[in-house]
């Protein structure tokens, strides 16, 4: 039940809400995550009048001790307030087993990069693989005409297709994570809440009583809610990321010894407990177990080799492009350069360092162009 409201109140509330009135008597999946985010979701697209049917992933088993305290994604509690909210709303819920897609596509690949040196984007995975692949895929089972999710981009569409935005909240916009969903996904994808700060979406879940209002927000990796990658990754045998090798320069020079590359993150610059610092990570080799370091002003970066590139859209020769290869990276100027099915990313001015594994993601201004995965660093 909604709260009354003053007239001021209804305003600002009227002014949170998107225009979602094309969707009325459209089926659209509503992606429940047991959080606020979607838990909004859901609510504005039945007040638009849509055919709403909530869709739960369940991706993986988690020990109750794992998440208490720490807020997570997709967890039995997850799938319980989902389902709340879903009786809350007034639509059909439905809990997706997944866990052997979630094994397949995010966590074997996430075990195997930290055992070869590379550093994985999980999130990244699970949005291409899991998230948009098994739900689209559940929409055209339901007969349903869209998926909508809680991420924090922004959909607009004209004569020349669909167009992604950054989301309007900068410390939320999740467009990066984005960056290798193919055209032919986000013709199908709506993000009702991309264009509020977080703020407002708790706003607006208070004035729909939704019981996730006021929940925590998962922080972590969704499979390590406490965050410890390193007992994660023991604890489903990574063995190779834990071999002791040697740490050292780019000459070969021996600076220290390791308990394993997995230990470690390319960019890295603290707790390597080595003298005549300060020193960044700037390779991990997952054949001889080395950690290759150098100096700050060695660890910056010019140029990133990209593969597994989707677009959202052409790029126009006079356009003016900038791309970012870390989620917290500001993009910067660069040149895209074309090479067989790679893509070589040349920044105007050296930048802060990446690893292979990490999401490359391309703009024009706000725009989000696509994007795919760093292949190589070239120094």
């Amino acid at each position: 039940m909604v709260r009354m409201m003053s007239e001021s109140t209804e305003k600002m509330i009227k002014s949170l809400k998107p225009d979602l009135s094309h969707l009325k008597g459209v089926r659209v999946i509503a992606a429940m995550s047991g959080g606020v985010d979607s838990s909004v979701v859901a609510a504005l697209l039945k007040e638009a009048g849509a055919d709403v049917l909530g869709v739960f992933l369940n991706v993986w088993e988690y020990r109750r001790e794992d998440v208490a305290g720490q807020g997570s994604c997709c967890s039995l509690d997850d799938a319980y307030d989902a389902r709340r909210v879903c009786d809350q709303v007034g639509i059909p819920f439905y809990n997706m087993d997944m866990r052997e897609n979630f094994r397949r596509d995010v966590i074997d690949p996430f075990i195997a990069d930290y055992e070869s040196g590379r550093t994985p984007n999980p999130c990244e995975r699970c949005n291409r693989f899991v998230k948009f692949g098994a739900l689209l895929d559940a929409a055209d089972k339901l007969e349903a005409d869209y998926v909508a999710t809680g991420h924090y981009v922004q959909r607009k569409d004209d004569a020349s297709g669909v167009h992604i935005y950054k989301g309007n909240d900068d410390k939320k916009d999740q467009s990066y994570f984005l960056a290798t969903t193919s055209r032919e996904q986000v013709k199908r994808i709506l993000f009702p809440v991309g264009h509020l700060q977080k703020d407002g979406t708790r706003i607006l879940a208070q004035h729909y009583n939704l019981l996730t209002a006021h929940k925590h927000e998962s922080q972590d990796i969704c499979f390590i809610p406490a965050g410890d990658r390193i007992s994660f990754l023991k604890q489903e045998g990574a063995e190779a990321g834990f071999r002791a090798g040697d740490i050292v320069d780019r000459a070969g020079v021996i600076l220290g010894r390791h308990e394993g590359i997995a230990h470690y993150t390319l960019g890295q610059r603290k707790g390597l407990g080595l003298p005549n610092g300060p020193w960044h990570v700037v390779e991990l080799d997952g054949v001889t177990a080395r950690v290759v370091v150098a100096p700050p002003e060695d660890a910056l970066i010019h140029e990133v080799v990209v593969a597994d590139v989707a677009w959202l859209r052409d790029v126009n020769a006079d356009e003016c492009i900038t791309a970012k290869v870390r989620y917290q990276m500001k993009p910067a100027a660069c040149e895209l350069q074309r090479k067989d099915d790679d893509v070589h990313i040349v920044f105007h001015r050296p930048q802060k360092p990446t690893a292979p594994g990490q999401v490359a993601a391309f703009y024009v201004d706000e725009e989000l162009l696509g994007g795919g995965i760093v292949s190589e660093v070239v120094r």
